[in-house]
């Protein structure tokens, strides 16, 4: 059966075609229950009207919308029975409650536009939780609200760098109101070479100034500003806190991924300091989460004595693989992030991202308002902390130091 969405032309006033910001709980019961219909009864996908696949509804497609679940409820009713009627009727009216009143309030005066974010990020949604709960920190502190006065369109490549290119061309011709970049300085690249225009706020682990971001750090110009981590810069201290647990003259590996900016700048530091020292650098390079065993394997082959993890975004979202495998292997390693420390790793120096995140939401509060991005001058973190977990260091059979103890910030028992 092919069902033909006829056009309602109930009234004839331009705001018809006028956005209509939907709230998100009504929005997602009305596509679901289009979509479970679907589903049900084996409709061919090119019967379903494509305000399905949209999220910028306009007050014409609501009405199309509610046609379709009355044309649907009677349609089925014969076959399904009485119950699916007074079922499908039941959840009709509940699902227009909230809904009647947008075209008589819209009519009597037009409600501005629900500003949309684009939220870019290389990596998966579960591992960065945290860090999307600080963000949205900042951006409530600020006056915004996901679903109340501000919509926000998540883009997470899974650590594909290809689809994360099309997903930022995405955003941008969605007109979004700015780009929020997170997830290291490949993701900001990306997004800045995608438009000149939308603002961009970026979370970056390279120097912006040196990979073209921004022309300096009080101001920025152009169309984006964000928040610097100094990762690349800390490799060196990483290093050599790392060689303060290990036997003089124990070979270090370094985990990156080639495909990441902060990576090639990592390995250029880490070359330099192991050089003067005389010691020798073994480069592990992954870039998908298969290559995490062969990696490891190549580590304990070489007789790897401890290991520095790269701080790319797609390494931190894959934290908790990478801790079980140093265990398992009983390799001694440095992390860029507190966050692997928490879950098992052996220690970490490094700035907090979750303020990053937080400032991050707080910018986008502040775009959204007027400002800028040229007026608001790159972040940098004025603390960098040392997080030391015991009971790994107990479990690989090390002695920290107690100088080392000392300066730390954080110790977990």
């Amino acid at each position: 059966m092919r069902l033909k969405m006829r056009n309602n032309r109930i009234g004839t006033n331009g705001f018809l075609n006028q956005p209509c910001a939907l709230a998100p709980d009504l929005e997602s019961m009305l596509l679901a229950r289009m979509r479970k219909i679907f589903l049900q009864q084996n409709l061919p996908s090119a019967d379903m009207p494509p305000v399905v696949r949209r999220h910028d509804f306009s007050l014409r497609d609501l009405r199309r919308v509610c046609y379709f679940l009355v044309t649907t409820s009677w349609v089925f009713a014969k076959e399904a029975g009485a119950d699916f009627l007074m079922m499908k009727r039941r959840e009709f009216i509940t699902l227009l409650g909230g809904a009647a009143a947008w075209p008589l309030a819209s009519g009597a005066q037009q409600q501005p536009a629900m500003p949309v974010i684009g939220f870019l990020n290389i990596a998966s949604p579960r591992a960065f939780a945290g860090f999307v709960a600080a963000f949205h920190r900042g951006l409530n502190a600020g006056g915004y609200v996901e679903g109340r006065n501000v919509a926000i369109e998540y883009r997470w490549a899974e650590g594909d760098y290809d689809r994360l290119r099309e997903q930022a061309a995405d955003l941008v011709g969605r007109q979004v109101a700015v780009i929020v970049a997170t997830g290291g300085t490949t993701t900001a690249l990306l997004a800045k070479n995608a438009t000149e225009t939308i603002p961009i706020l970026f979370i970056s682990g390279a120097n912006p100034v040196d990979e073209g971001l921004v022309t300096s750090f009080s101001r920025p110009e152009g169309n984006a500003t964000g928040v610097s981590v100094y990762t690349s810069e800390l490799v060196g201290k990483r290093l050599q806190l790392l060689r303060e647990l290990l036997p003089g003259g124990a070979m270090i590996a370094l985990l990156g991924n080639p495909t990441s900016v902060v990576h090639k700048l990592e390995t250029k530091g880490l070359n330099q300091a192991m050089d003067a020292a005389g010691l020798q650098l073994l480069i592990l390079e992954v870039t998908a989460e298969s290559g995490f065993e062969a990696a490891f394997a190549s580590a304990v082959q070489q007789r790897v004595g401890g290991l520095l993890v790269s701080a790319d975004a797609f390494f931190t979202s894959k934290r908790d693989q990478i801790i079980e495998f140093a265990a398992r292997h009983r390799l001694p390693a440095a992390y860029p992030w507190r966050e692997y420390v928490l879950a098992g790793g052996l220690m970490s120096y490094g700035a907090s991202i979750p303020d990053a995140y937080r400032l991050i939401g707080d910018y986008t509060a502040r775009i959204l308002k007027g400002a800028k991005p040229a007026d608001l001058p790159v972040q940098q973190p004025t603390t960098f902390d040392l997080v030391l977990n015991l009971k790994t260091a107990n479990s690989l059979g090390l002695q920290i130091p107690a100088t080392l103890l000392a300066t730390a910030d954080e110790v977990i028992e």
